[in-house]
C-alpha cells in the first residue's frame, strides 16, 4: 500500500507551451525539445504510402515508423521512441520486429482539470493495435513511465491471440528472470472522476462527488493531477494487456505500481489485464467509478490489489498469486483504505467478487488488510495464505465506535431487490461483509494492529467474518485449490451467492456489472463456461502459475 504525500501543485510547464499541429484530421505528435511531426491523414486521392518492410518473424524492422526516433536494436526488435508528448489522435500499428520506446515520462494530452476547463488543455486519443510492445529505456536515471492525463483517452484493446504488452528493456534484450521487479513506472491512468483525497487548504468532497476543484497528485509524478466530479469519465480502454516488471520505487512510501488509475470513470472498461512481477502494488485505485473484470496479478511485491480514497466501484474475477520472494512486509493480496481519511467522502466502497488469492510470503501478518473506515463486500472468495486470514484496522473511535467496524447509517443500493440506498452523514455502510468464502489460513486467523490506540480485536474480526454467510475459516490449502489456482475440492463444496444480486441500481451511476456465478474463485470449474478459460492465451506464464500449455513466458516475448 502506498501511503498519500500531499504534493506540492507544480505547474505542468514545457508541454503546456508545445505548439500543436495539424488539421483536416491530421494526427499530431508533439514531442518537448525535439519540435513538432505531423502526419497527415490519408485522404482517398493520396498515393497509397510506402509500408514499413515487414521482416522474417523474430528479426528487428528494418527502420521505425515515422514520428518515431530510431533507437537501435534491441533483443529481436528495433526499438522505436515515442514523443514525450501525444496530441491529437494518434494510432500505433503492430509492426513485425518494431517494440516502441517509453523515454522518461510520457504524456497522452495534457491536463484538462477537474471540471474539463483548465487553461491550455487538451485532449487526446491513443489507439493501441493487438500485438504492440511498449518497453521503458532503462539506460538513464529518469523515471518511464506512460501518463494518460484527465481528458485523454487510451484505447488499448489486444486479443487473446494478440495481447498488448509494456514491459522493460531488460525484458526486451532477454536479460529478466523469474524475479526481476520494479524495472521501470508502468502505466497511469488519470480521470476526472470524484475523489476523498483532496489536496488544496479549504476544499472539501462531499458524498456525491460534486466538487470538481477536489483533486490531488498522483505520487511520484510530481505534477499528474487527477479527481474532478465527472463519474462517468473515461479514460478509455485497457482490455488484453500485460504490465511487466513495474512499479519503481522513488522514495519510502512513493511509488509508481503496475497499473494505477487515479479518479478513473465508469466510463473507463478495463478488463483482461494482468500485472507481472511489480515491486509496488499490481493495480491500485485511487478513488474515482471504474469497475474491472478478469484480472491476473503475479508476483506483486507488494499488494495484489489496492483500493483507496474514495473508490466507489466493483471488481470480478480476480486471480492474484504472490511469488515466494517477496522484500516487502506489508505485502496484502487485498488492501482496502481510505489512506488517513477515515471519515473522508465519498467512502470507499468496494465490492470484490469471484477472486482466488495465493499468498505465500510470511513476512506479512494477514491475506486481507481492511482499514481507515473504508467499506466492502467480498463475494465467491478463495484466500490462501500462512498467515492470518484478515486483518482489521480502525484509525480512530467517534461516537464510541470504532471506525471501519461501527454500525452504518446508510445502505447500499442493490437491483435485486431494487433499491436506491440510502445515505447519512457518514456514508457509511457498516461493519466489512463476507459472503461465501473458503479460508484457508494460518494458525491464527485474525491479526491485531494498533492505530492511534485502537485495535480491532481479534474476537472482533471473527464475529465479523465469521458472523458472513457460508463462510469456511479453517479450511486446508490442499482443498482450496487445486494445480495452483484452480478451484479445489473444499472450496467446491461451499455455497455461492450470485453477485449479480449486488449489482448497484442504475440510479447511482455505478451501473449494473456482476455477472451470475454458481461458484467460489475466479475460474468456472465447468468445462465449456466462458469463465473456465477467460485467464489462458493472453497471460504469460512464469513460476507463478502455468496459465496456457505450451503459452507465452513472462521473460520472453512474442515478435
Amino acid at each position: 500500500m502506498a501511503s498519500f504525500k500531499r504534493l506540492t501543485l507544480i505547474l505542468l510547464t514545457g508541454a503546456a507551451t508545445v505548439a500543436l499541429g495539424g488539421c483536416d484530421g491530421a494526427l499530431s505528435i508533439a514531442s518537448p525539445g525535439e519540435g513538432v511531426i505531423v502526419v497527415p491523414a490519408p485522404t482517398a486521392p493520396a498515393p497509397t504510402p510506402t509500408p514499413t518492410p515487414t521482416p522474417t518473424p523474430g528479426t528487428p524492422a528494418a527502420s521505425c515508423p515515422t514520428g518515431t526516433i530510431d533507437r537501435g536494436v534491441i533483443g529481436s526488435f528495433r526499438g522505436c521512441r515515442l514523443p514525450s508528448l501525444i496530441t491529437g489522435t494518434t494510432t500505433l500499428a503492430k509492426i513485425a520486429g518494431v517494440a516502441y520506446e517509453i523515454n522518461g515520462r510520457v504524456d497522452v494530452g495534457i491536463d484538462v482539470g477537474g471540471n474539463g476547463t483548465a487553461p491550455g488543455g487538451s485532449s487526446a486519443i491513443l489507439s493501441v493495435a493487438p500485438g504492440v510492445v511498449f518497453y521503458a529505456n532503462s539506460l538513464d536515471a529518469d523515471n518511464d513511465y506512460m501518463i494518460i492525463n484527465r481528458g485523454s483517452r487510451i484505447l488499448a484493446e489486444g486479443t487473446e491471440t494478440q495481447p498488448i504488452i509494456f514491459t522493460s528493456r531488460e525484458n526486451v534484450a532477454g536479460t529478466v528472470t523469474d524475479e526481476s521487479q520494479g524495472q521501470w513506472g508502468g502505466v497511469i491512468l488519470a480521470g476526472r472522476a470524484p475523489v476523498s483525497n483532496c489536496n488544496l487548504v479549504g476544499v472539501v468532497q462531499d458524498a456525491a462527488g460534486s466538487n470538481a476543484a477536489c483533486e490531488n497528485v498522483v505520487e511520484g509524478t510530481g505534477t499528474a493531477l487527477y479527481g474532478g466530479n465527472a463519474p462517468a469519465d473515461n479514460s478509455g480502454t485497457f482490455r488484453y494487456v500485460q504490465i511487466r516488471y513495474s512499479g519503481t520505487i522513488l522514495a519510502e512510501g512513493v511509488e509508481l505500481q503496475g497499473l494505477t488509475l487515479g479518479g478513473t470513470g465508469y466510463g473507463t472498461q478495463i478488463d483482461h489485464v494482468q500485472i507481472h512481477n511489480s515491486s509496488d502494488d499490481g493495480i491500485e485505485i485511487f478513488g474515482g467509478r471504474t469497475n474491472l473484470k478478469y484480472l491476473v496479478m503475479t508476483g506483486a511485491d507488494d499488494d495484489s490489489l489496492d483500493f483507496d480514497v474514495g473508490w466507489r466501484g466493483q471488481v470480478q474475477f480476480l486471480l492474484g498469486i504472490q511469488k515466494p520472494t517477496n522484500t516487502q512486509v506489508d505485502n496484502y493480496m487485498l488492501e482496502v483504505d481510505s489512506n488517513n481519511g477515515e471519515d473522508a467522502l465519498p467512502r470507499t466502497w468496494g465490492q470484490i467478487a469471484n477472486f482466488t488469492l495465493v499468498q505465500t510470503t510470511t513476512a506479512t501478518n494477514a491475506a486481507i488488510r481492511i482499514r481507515g473506515g473504508a467499506d466492502t463486500r467480498l463475494v465467491d472468495g478463495i484466500v490462501v495464505t500462512p498467515n492470518a486470514c484478515t486483518n482489521i484496522v480502525a484509525g480512530a473511535v467517534v461516537a464510541g465506535q470504532k471506525t471501519t467496524i461501527r454500525t452504518g447509517d446508510s445502505t447500499p443500493s442493490t437491483t435485486t431487490p431494487a433499491s436506491n440506498g440510502t445515505t447519512g452523514v457518514l456514508q457509511d455502510y457498516g461493519v466489512p461483509l463476507f459472503h461465501s468464502i473458503y479460508f484457508a489460513c494460518g494458525a491464527t486467523k485474525y491479526a491485531e494492529s494498533a492505530v492511534n490506540g485502537v485495535t480491532v480485536t481479534a474476537p472482533e474480526q471473527q464475529a465479523i467474518v465469521e458472523g458472513g454467510s457460508n463462510i469456511v475459516i479453517n479450511g486446508t490449502a490442499a482443498n482450496a485449490v487445486t494445480g495452483g489456482f484452480l478451484l479445489g475440492t473444499g472450496a467446491a463444496g461451499v455455497t455461492a451467492v450470485s453477485p449479480v444480486q449486488f449489482n448497484p441500481a442504475p440510479a447511482t451511476g455505478l451501473a449494473s456489472f456482476f455477472v451470475t456465478t454458481n461458484y467460489l474463485g475466479a475460474i468456472s470449474p465447468t468445462a465449456g463456461d466462458a469463465n473456465n478459460s477467460w485467464y489462458k492465451s493472453w497471460t504469460c506464464n512464469s513460476n507463478r502459475g502455468t496459465f496456457t500449455t505450451g503459452g507465452m513466458s513472462c521473460t520472453g516475448l512474442p515478435n
